[in-house]
């Protein structure tokens, strides 16, 4: 028993962490880390000293960097969803969605270009095949789920409306994106639904 009146109260013991609250800490701090210190500084020792814990507990998670890297990717992009508008238009809503992704996904441009040279060729993967789990994990995306609600409003006959044209919007995006590794002008966003993507949509009604 303690009679130090002044004495400070012990602290309380740290929540050990288990389970899926410890793997969405480290996935936490292996995203935070890719972002931040990029594919060189990339390190299980880094991994675990973000997360607070020691890299043998990440190693039986992972068995390796490109393991890591893939799986923190898929979480960093699947928690960061995009706000879906609701304007009451297609082409409104496609033109906010193509703007918050714009917002949100231009940030990560610089560290999508190291990745294309690093990581894919350690991992012996592709953008693309990082792209079909991401999707894949996340289910439908934005344009799809925009495109059901102008079915139900009419809008559009998705029964005639072929899958690439449905994609072209973000297609396009990526494109121009990944090629000049900086964000769209409004103009180039309003350019891929003017006058690429709705009347295509049209010919489809």
């Amino acid at each position: 028993m303690d009679l130090n009146p002044d004495a400070a109260p012990a602290a309380a013991p740290a929540t050990r962490r288990r389970g899926a609250a410890l793997e969405q800490a480290l996935l936490d701090a292996a995203w935070d880390q890719l972002v931040e210190g990029g594919y060189g500084a990339f390190t299980f020792e880094a991994v675990a000293e973000r997360a607070g814990t020691s890299r043998p507990v990440v190693y039986r998670r992972w068995p390796d960097k490109t393991a890591l890297i893939r799986d923190a990717i898929t979480h960093g992009v699947g928690t960061r969803p995009l706000h879906l508008p609701d304007t009451g238009s297609l082409r409104d809503d496609v033109v906010g969605l193509l703007r918050s992704a714009n917002a949100e996904r231009s940030q990560l441009m610089p560290l999508f270009s190291v990745l294309v040279g690093a990581y894919y060729a350690d991992s012996g993967t592709t953008l693309a095949d990082l792209r079909e789990r991401i999707l894949r994990d996340r289910g439908p995306g934005g344009t799809r789920r925009l495109l059901e609600r102008a079915a139900a409003r009419g809008e559009v006959d998705l029964a005639r409306l072929p899958d690439r044209v449905a994609e072209l919007p973000f297609d396009l995006f990526r494109h121009q994106m990944m090629m000049t590794m900086r964000p769209l002008d409004d103009t180039d966003i309003e350019g891929i639904v003017d006058e690429v993507f709705m009347p295509l949509v049209q010919l489809s009604r």
